[in-house]
Formats: structure tokens, sequence, C-alpha cells
């Protein structure tokens, strides 16, 4: 009998749970036809919301046009670097100038500094519909033949500095040893004008840096010079001006439908160099050689909506549906073909290390003739072959008879090498960073400074990790005024803090180890280009490259709900607070979750919700960050949407999307353009 009552309980138990499971299905279907019925009414309301980005793309247009304007009234005498014309006649009109005073030098060098930054600034923001292929090959062109000149210009007035030596005799030792620094370059530069063996050593009071030569070397014609940039000229003209993913708007005409797998594929989303140009030689820069850079090419496939049909494309408006500006590179397989795996481990991969603090240029020189006083008369015999380096080891000898050289730097207080950094050597033949010929490295944390053995005088540069601070451990956004908002970016190292306003943004604090670091750049108002490049320089590194996916375990996203999510959050950011949600992971490639709570006063409490959206649909879920296990199940009474904004709609009160409509577009666009540079939903 118990046995029979069993098994019609069992049956009745699994007929209701089928019965429950046909009302979930039935409900299921009920709410994925309504948000079928709205789902056009609501991507044209988005679709009107999103005009905001072309609004944003239209100013910056103008407003590059007007600084050209700007520029021409001005009519001071500084050339407008995008103009060839103007741009070589500075150049000659420079190198005709004998003048080799090391002041003016580097006052000039600032302007040159500018100069570059302009053009580099123009690569990585201007829209490919505002600056030709041919363009892009000369402002390349022209940033190589300005850090040549400039570097030319610095070698005249060292060679200028050595051959009135005696000036700058050191009253203890008497040989000469000058210090001459500015914000943009240190020279600390010694003769050995007493041959002692006694004084081989010598250290830069001003600079701290030092060095200790072999005993043939202290009894030699040589100076040594230790000139510190605090600006990388040396690696490929690639890494120097990598860019963002890009706001690129088509028409949509021009729209090409993608299979869901090329979206796949097409993963990567920054533009990136196909050929990486090449950088001149030594001997190229120390004459007057022109270098010309090979150009970048672009592959600007772009992701377009995908499961569209071409009528309901016809159907919309001009600008499309999505404003996708990702550019991608290559995709996967061409890029895995593309790829020459390095095999010498010497050599260093740029893609996985980057220089940090600027380049050393340690060399050894002859010294020129000196001046000698005749009576009233500086008389100075003249030589015309321009500065010259010290060979050393001599050529002629076996290597192990040559003791090798010690150096000492004092690293910037300017930069955070959170980890030991990586002594690099420029090969100028192999165009590469390598680590072979140099040994014994010390390095001392607290005083910030690192000492080697090197066995010849070489360009040296302190590696980091690119990637040492992804993926990040958490992140926020949230809104704290008409149009300002605040990005807090989390990693295992550092607590970074941005601040948001109008069109510009700022640095606002920098935490490792519960002290603010890198005052010197924070609170400073400048654009998302900048503030990724002032970061950078740092050494604190949030922005994902292209290949970062190869060097970090990723959340792997699919591009179409990563990059819609970003311009979504972006169009709402004005009146939403958003937040890292540990479900991201969970969810799968196809979807990202993260937490949303509506917040408009700056100091109220946050009400966080967990949605998952994948591009097309948004949904909100029941689950909480503390629930037990990951679920897909709807919150009780929500439904789905094409869009997150109206996902948020339905729970947000007026003042809010009131709010998200008078947003300031180009407010919108920073917050998304920092979004995209950070790929918070992809790296944390």
């Amino acid at each position: 009998q118990s046995s029979e009552e069993a098994q019609f309980q069992a049956q009745q138990e699994e007929a209701a749970r089928l019965e429950k499971e046909r009302i979930e299905q039935e409900q299921m279907e009920k709410l994925e036809a309504k948000d079928q019925e709205r789902r056009e009414s609501e991507l044209a309301e988005l679709h009107s919301l999103e005009q905001k980005f072309l609004s944003a793309q239209q100013w910056k247009t103008d407003y590059r046009a007007y600084g050209k304007w700007e520029h021409y009234l001005r009519c001071d005498g500084s050339p407008d670097p995008t103009v060839l014309q103007e741009i070589n006649t500075f150049m000659s009109l420079w190198r005709d100038n004998q003048n080799e005073d090391i002041q003016l030098v580097m006052e000039k060098g600032e302007q040159v500094l500018n100069l570059i930054e302009k053009l580099q600034f123009l690569l990585l923001d201007a829209p490919p519909s505002e600056v030709t292929e041919k363009e892009t090959v000369q402002y390349q062109e022209s940033i190589l033949e300005l850090q040549n000149l400039l570097h030319q210009k610095y070698n005249g007035a060292t060679e200028h500095l050595l051959k009135t030596a005696n000036i700058y005799e050191d009253s203890e030792t008497g040989n000469m040893q000058a210090v001459i620094k500015d914000k943009n370059v240190t020279f600390c530069i010694w003769a050995n004008l007493k041959k002692k063996v006694r004084l081989k050593n010598h250290v830069f009071c001003d600079a701290q840096h030092g060095f200790d030569l072999p005993k043939s070397l202290a009894m030699s014609s040589v100076a040594v010079r230790i000139l510190h940039t605090h600006y990388d000229h040396v690696s490929p003209l690639w890494l120097q001006c990598q860019s963002v993913p890009r706001l690129e708007v088509l028409d949509s005409k021009e729209l090409t439908q993608h299979s869901k797998d090329n979206v796949e594929e097409s993963e990567e989303e920054e533009k990136k160099a196909r050929e990486e140009p090449s950088m001149p030689t030594e001997e190229e820069v120390c004459s007057d050689g022109r270098k010309s850079a090979v150009s970048f090419k672009e592959n600007s496939n772009s992701i377009a909506d995908i499961n569209e049909t071409e009528e309901e494309i016809e159907k919309k408006s001009e600008i499309l549906d999505i404003l996708s500006q990702v550019q991608h590179p290559l995709t996967q397989e061409e890029m895995n073909e593309k790829e020459e795996a390095i095999t010498d481990e010497n050599i260093v991969d740029l893609q996985q290390f980057v220089p940090v603090g600027g380049v050393y240029h340690i060399d050894a020189l002859q010294l020129p003739p000196q001046v000698k006083q005749i009576k009233d008369w500086s008389m100075v015999e003249v030589l015309d072959v321009g500065l010259q380096a010290y060979p050393y080891p001599p050529e002629e000898a076996e290597d192990a008879t040559h003791p090798p050289i010690q150096i000492t730097l004092r690293l910037s207080d300017n930069v955070m090498y959170f980890e030991d950094p990586v002594i690099a050597r420029w090969d100028p033949a192999g165009q590469q960073w390598r680590t072979d010929g140099i040994s014994n490295i010390t390095y001392e944390r607290q005083a910030k400074s690192i000492t080697f053995e090197m066995r010849a005088f070489y360009t040296i540069a302190l590696l980091q990790d690119a990637h040492l601070n992804m993926p990040y451990q958490a992140w926020e956004l949230q809104p704290t005024g008409m149009d300002e908002a605040l990005l807090i970016v989390t990693t295992v190292f550092a607590t970074i803090q941005i601040q948001i306003k109008g069109n510009q943004c700022m640095l606002s604090s920098v935490v490792v180890e519960e002290k603010d670091v890198l005052s010197y750049v924070t609170g400073k108002w400048i654009s998302p280009v900048d503030l990724r490049a002032v970061l950078k320089k740092a050494g604190v590194n949030i922005f994902p490259g292209a290949y970062s996916h190869k060097y970090v375990s990723v959340n792997k996203k699919a591009p179409l709900a990563e990059v819609r999510a970003y311009q979504q959050m972006a169009l709402v950011a004005s009146a939403f607070a958003f937040a890292w949600s540990k479900w991201n992971l969970e969810a799968g490639q196809e979807q990202v979750v993260f937490k949303v709570s509506e917040h408009l006063k700056a100091d109220s409490v946050k009400d966080w919700s967990l949605y998952m959206f994948n591009g097309q649909k948004a949904q909100k879920l029941k689950i909480t960050e503390t629930s037990e296990a990951f679920s897909e199940e709807l919150e009780e009474d929500s439904e789905f949407h094409s869009t997150l904004y109206h996902m948020l709609k339905d729970f947000a009160s007026k003042a809010a999307i009131d709010k998200v409509e008078t947003a300031n577009f180009l407010f919108v666009d920073v917050v998304y353009q920092l979004l995209l540079a950070t790929r918070v939903l992809t790296y944390s």
C-alpha cells in the first residue's frame, strides 16, 4: 500500500512541476512577445538619445577647426604642425641656427615636444573621416623628424658644453661636472680633465645619477653623459601612439552585415598598426637623414547591428542604430598569422612590457679640444666632426679583458614602479629593446634607485609589465552633480579616481598603500586622450591594448553586448550609478551583468539591483550580489526590454529620466570614452 501511495504522490508532484513549468514558459513567451511588439518604438527612442554621440562628434570636429583658425589668427610665429610647409620651414630654420647654448636648446626643445604632442593627439583623437591615410603618414614622418632634430640639437649643445668644460670645473677634483635640467630633460655631464685613476667614479649631486668607470677610461680623454629624457622617443612609433577604440559613426548605407561568428572573431577593439613603423637608426639620427614612417594601416570593420534585416535597417533614420566606433585591426585568425613569436628571450616583448619613466642615453664621448685663454682672446681648435662617441670596449680587444661600467640611476618621483623594473638597452640595429649585456642589478625600492653593470655604453629604459593592474578588482561609476560623475577603478596595487565634468576629466587621486601618490598629475582638467597618456606615462596603466587579452586572464564578452552596454551606460550616467558585480563572470560571453542604482543626490545611499544585458535584450535579475548561485530568473513583476534605458525607466523616478534626457552630449561622450578605454566589463 505504502509503495502505491508513494508512487501516486510522485506522479502528482511531477504533474504539478510540469504545470508550473508550462505556466512559466507561457509567461516568458508573453513577455518575449510584448518585448518584440515595442522593440521598434524603443529602438527609435534610444536612437534619438544616441544623437548625443553625433552632436559630440560634430562639436569635436568644429572645435579642431576653430583651434586651427585661432592658431592662424594668433600669428605668433609657431608653426601649425599639420601643415607640411610650416613644419619643414620651422625645422630648417632651427637646423641652420648655430646657437648651441644649452638653455636655448632646452627652451626650443619644449616647443618641439609640444608640436610632437599635437600631432600625436591628432593621430589618436581625430576620426579617420578627418585625417586621411596620406595625412597620417605625413604626421608620423613629421614626428620622427622632429624627434631626430631635437636629439641632434642636444648633441650639439653637449659638444658646446664640452668645449668649455673648464667653466664647470669642480674645485675638489678638477674635473668638469654639470647637471642642467628642466621638466623634460636632465643633462648630467662629466669630463675627465685630470685623468686620475682615483677619480673614476662620480655621483651627480643634483640628479643622484652616478657611474664607476673601468681604469682604462679613467686615464683617457673621455666625457660621460647621462641624458635622461622624461619622454620616450626611442621605442617604435606604434608604441608611442597607441590609440583606443574610436567612436566611428557610419551611414546606414555603409552598414555591413556581419554574421554572429564575425563579431566573435573581431573581438579586437583597438586601432593598431598593421605594420610597425620603423624608427631611425642611430647613424641616421646623427646625419641629417630623413626617415619615413611606414604607415599604420587599419582595417575598419565596424560592429553592425547583428540580427537585423536590411529593411529594418533601412527603416531607421540616417544615423545608424549602433554608433560603433570599434575599428577592428585584424580578426583573430589574421592576427595569429601575422604574429611572429619572439624566440630570443633577450628581446623585450613590447606588447607585454612598456618603458616607464623616460629613457636614459648613457654615452662615453671624446673630449673635443678645449678653449685656451691667450691674453684677451679665447681660442679653440675647431674640428668639423661633431660629437663623437668614445669606443668602449675598444674594437681590437677581446671582451673578456674589459671590465664593465657600473651605473646608478635615481628613479623619477613622478613614476610608479609597482614591481622591480626590467632594465633593457636599445639595440639600434635590430630596432628593439634587449635585456642582455646588463648584469648585477640591484633595485633599492625605498631609495628609488637602481644600480647595474653594462658591457658597453647603452641607451637604457626601465620597463614595467603593462598589465600588472589588470584584471581590476572592482569598479564603480556614479553621478556627482549635473553633467558630473566619478569613475573609480580598484586594482591590486592602486585605487584610481577619475572625475568627469562636461567635456573633460580629471585624475582626482591615485592611492597606493593608503598613500596619495602622483600629486603632480592630479587635479588637472584634461581630455580623456590626455588622461590616458598621463596615467600610462606614470606607470599606472588601466587601459587595455589590442593584445592585452593574451596577457590577462579576461572575462571575454561578445563585443555587441560590451560596446552597447558602454553606450547605454554613458547615456544614463547622469542619473544612475553602475558598479562591478561578481555575477558578470558567471553570465557567459553573450551577456554582461552589473549593479545599478538610481542616484540623484551625491550623498544618498545606493540601493543596488542587478541587471543583465546582451546588447539587444535587458532584464532585471531576482538574485542579489550575496545570493548562493547565479540565476537568470527575472525580478518579480519585471519585463524584458530591448534597451537598458527602457529597462531602467520601468523602475526609475521621473526626475531621473528628465536628468537623462537633459544630460549634456559632451558629458555622455566622455563617460563613453572612459568606459571604452578601461573596458571594465571585460577586464574586471
